[in-house]
């Protein structure tokens, strides 16, 4: 069982991004222990979406991508679901490489438009590693950098350990103005992304199911319970659906640790202390209060964040791209035309730490775009035949999908009346 795990963990890298340090440790600088609850609640959110996409990639042989570019018929219906799609990747590549650049600039004093060139360079050469040494070389590289982002950002919590009642206070759902809805919607962004969502079932699909659930043709085919997975040596797909509940278990306790770390870490020791509401800041506020060692493996797991996250990004461009265009544009060349929003932001001056928290808003309203698909499709017995959602699940899912879009909702309505 345990060979059979890696894939939510590669997926889950993309909730450890810049992004989500930045809107964690803003969250923390600026309102203390109030949006804990948020964290919590867009993991658990996270969760059955991440197992709900992997589900997806497993049962049928394709990508959630690949089926809505089969079930789109209308071309320019799906190249607009393709354009908000690629929006969205973009929006998550532009945190990535900010905060490889930032890292870079705050470890070696490196210039942000030069640090941004060396995180694309390096996270082409971890794509390279993808296009040919395939998924387990990939996941391996992956996970060494998951357990040094953990201890990056996990140390200082213990170093400087926040206040328990902090933390129960926090899990009471309430907001403090519109700043705060909007750190909300830039930390669900961050949690819960949509290019995961596409990602992970291309992963699922990619490492375990190169010939199920199709029929000669390519077209998906309903599966039931107690189908045989030839290419994975009899492995029932049922057996491989007990696996990735645990796969995605695993990497969701992981994420939302450390994203919890991150925001206890910000409202114990930054709260109140001026400049913090930026990585820069954070950083240097870091080293002053609590020491070097904390700052620095901060610092370090920064630069992990955006080296790991930025490759799962663009193979997740790429596989969008290729599943609603029908194009197969290679993951290399893709990596090089994605850098330029991010390099031309880091080239013109734009705050770093602004970039990324706004990029995380763009990403929440990417979410009921892949959700709202995704859960319709797990429910589908044309779709899934006997792995379908049991109802609870799908109730679930709509829930979630709900209570997603109101929240942007209400933080559209918050700014324009100025509340």
């Amino acid at each position: 069982m345990v060979w059979l795990v890696g894939p939510a963990l590669v997926a889950g890298v993309a909730y450890l991004d810049p992004g989500n340090v930045a809107s964690n440790m803003t969250a923390g600088a600026r309102y203390g222990y109030l949006l804990v609850w948020v964290v919590v609640l867009g993991n658990i959110i996270a969760w059955l979406i991440q197992y709900l996409s992997a589900k997806l990639g497993v049962v049928t042989g394709q990508s959630l991508p690949e089926v809505l570019g089969r079930r789109i018929r209308r071309p320019w219906a799906r190249r607009l679901y393709w354009l908000q799609a690629e929006l969205v990747a973009m929006a998550t590549d532009i945190a990535e490489v900010i905060g490889g650049a930032v890292a870079l600039y705050l470890l070696f004093d490196v210039q942000l438009l030069w640090g941004g060139i060396i995180t694309g360079a390096v996270s082409i050469a971890l794509l390279a590693v993808q296009s040919r040494g395939g998924a387990r070389p990939f996941e391996f590289i992956v996970i060494g950098l998951i357990l040094i982002i953990a201890i990056g950002f996990a140390y200082g919590v213990f170093v400087a350990p926040p206040d328990p009642a902090g933390i129960s206070g926090g899990l009471v759902p309430r907001f403090e103005g519109t700043d705060s809805v909007l750190l909300a919607a830039s930390i669900l962004g961050a949690t819960i992304m949509p290019h995961a969502i596409y990602a992970h079932s291309a992963l699922a699909r990619d490492r375990f199911t190169p010939t199920v659930g199709r029929s000669r043709g390519g077209e998906p085919q309903p599966v039931s319970r107690g189908v045989v997975l030839e290419d994975l040596r009899g492995i029932s797909t049922s057996r491989l659906l007990r696996a990735t509940r645990w796969d995605v278990t695993i990497a969701m306790l992981i994420a939302g640790s450390v994203n919890l770390c991150i925001l206890l870490l910000a409202a114990a020791n930054l709260a109140g202390v001026s400049g913090t509401d930026t990585l820069e800041g954070a950083y240097a506020a870091l080293w002053e209060g609590i020491g070097p060692a904390v700052a620095t493996l901060f610092a370090v797991g920064l630069l992990a964040s955006g080296l790991a996250s930025t490759s799962v990004g663009a193979y997740a461009g790429a596989e969008i791209m290729r599943g609603l265009l029908h194009l197969r544009v290679p993951l290399l060349a893709r990596r090089l035309v994605t850098l330029i929003p991010a390099l031309a932001l880091l080239a013109f001056g734009v705050d770093p730490t602004l970039a990324l928290v706004l990029s995380q808003v763009v990403l929440s309203f990417g979410i009921p775009f892949a959700l709202i698909p995704l859960v319709a499709l797990t429910a589908n017995p044309e779709v899934l035949g006997g792995f379908r959602n049991r109802a609870l699940t799908t109730t679930a899912g709509v829930l979630a999908a709900i209570f997603l879009a109101a929240l942007n909702v209400l933080l559209v309505w918050l700014i324009v009346t100025g509340r």
